[in-house]
C-alpha cells in the first residue's frame, strides 16, 4: 500500500558550491510512503505524516546552511570564542566566505556537491529511522519552482526573528515580478535577477569592524580589504559572517521580503528618473508562493 503527499513543505536553505559560492535555494518536497496497513486501517495518518515529516525535514536541512562533507575547499572546526558555535573557513572560485555560527545553523551532508540527489538521500536515511515499523519503504521528490521569468538565488539572516530565519546564512531561490502603471517590465525583473544573481545579503545596521568579527585562526590571517564583516547576536547564539564585496549587496533596512521589496522599489525610483511619474509595483517572492507587494 502507498500514501503520498504533495507539497509536503518547502525547504528554504543555503550552500556550499565550489563554483557559485554560498547559493540560496527552495526545494518543494513531496513524499510518497510505502507500508502495510496498521491497527487504524491505515499506513500512516495524514496528520502524522503532514507534522511528523515536516518536523524532521525542518530540523535536518530547512534554513540551515548545507556542507558537502567530502569537498577539501570546506573547513568545518569547533570555534574557540563560543561553546555550541562552530567555524567554517570555505574558498570558492568566486570568493573567500568565514563564518561563524551556533552549530545547529549548519548541516553536513555526505557528497562532494549539494545536488537534489545527495539531499534526498540524507533525508530519507533521517525519516525513515523515526516512522513506525509498518512503513518499510519512502520515496521523497525535491524539486525547484517551475519558473518560466527571471528568478534570483540569495542568502542572508534576520536577526529580529524568533525561529530559524535567526540563522546568518540561509536562503531562497525566489522570482520576482516588477510592473510599471500594471504593465510587466521583464527588464527590471532581469536587472534584479542579475544582481541579485547567488548574493549575499546584509544589512547596514549589522555591520562590524574587522577588530570585533569572530571567526577562525586562518580566516583572520587571510581577510582581505575586500571583505566585510558583520555580526549579530540572536535567541539561538552570536552570529559572524566576512563576504568578499563583489558577491554582497549590503541594504539599509533588515532583509525581510517586506523590506526587500521596498528597498527594491526605491532603488528602481533613483535609478530611473524616467520612472518619477509613473506608479511601479514590486511583487518580491521570498522563497515558494510566499512574498510582499509594495507600489509607490
Amino acid at each position: 500500500m502507498q500514501l503520498f503527499v504533495d507539497d509536503l513543505t518547502v525547504i528554504d536553505f543555503s550552500y556550499l558550491c565550489k563554483q557559485r559560492g554560498i547559493v540560496g535555494e527552495s526545494w518543494i518536497v513531496d513524499v510518497l510512503l510505502d507500508g502495510s496497513l496498521n491497527d487504524q486501517s491505515m499506513v500512516l495518518d495524514f496528520a502524522v505524516v503532514k507534522k511528523q515529516i515536516k518536523a524532521i525535514i525542518d530540523d535536518a536541512v530547512d534554513h540551515k546552511l548545507l556542507l558537502p562533507a567530502q569537498e577539501q575547499a570546506i573547513t568545518l572546526a569547533e570555534s574557540t570564542h563560543n561553546e555550541g558555535h562552530q567555524t567554517i573557513d570555505f574558498i570558492s572560485d568566486v570568493a573567500n566566505y568565514y563564518l561563524q555560527s551556533p552549530a545547529c545553523a549548519f548541516a553536513s551532508i555526505d557528497c562532494l556537491s549539494i545536488t537534489v540527489a545527495a539531499v534526498t538521500t540524507h533525508l530519507t536515511a533521517i525519516i525513515l529511522a523515526q516512522l513506525p515499523d509498518n512503513v518499510q519503504g519512502l520515496s521523497l521528490v525535491l524539486r525547484p519552482e517551475v519558473i518560466s521569468t527571471d528568478y534570483y538565488h540569495y542568502t542572508h539572516g534576520l536577526k529580529l526573528h524568533d525561529g530559524n530565519c535567526q540563522r546568518i546564512a540561509h536562503g531562497h531561490r525566489s522570482k520576482i515580478k516588477v510592473y510599471v502603471d500594471d504593465k510587466r517590465d521583464n527588464q527590471l525583473e532581469a536587472e534584479w535577477c542579475q544582481r541579485w544573481k547567488d548574493i549575499y545579503i546584509a544589512s547596514e545596521a549589522d555591520r562590524i569592524s574587522r577588530d570585533d568579527i569572530e571567526l577562525s585562526a586562518y580566516a583572520i590571517s587571510n581577510l582581505t580589504p575586500d571583505h566585510q564583516y558583520f555580526s549579530y547576536h540572536a535567541p539561538q547564539g552570536r552570529f559572524d559572517i566576512a563576504v568578499d564585496s563583489k558577491v554582497l549587496d549590503v541594504v539599509d533596512c533588515d532583509s525581510t521580503v517586506e523590506l526587500l521589496a521596498d528597498f527594491i522599489l526605491r532603488q528602481i525610483k533613483a535609478g530611473h528618473p524616467e520612472l518619477a511619474n509613473n506608479t511601479v509595483q514590486v511583487v518580491a517572492y521570498e522563497g515558494v508562493a510566499k512574498g510582499a507587494i509594495v507600489h509607490g
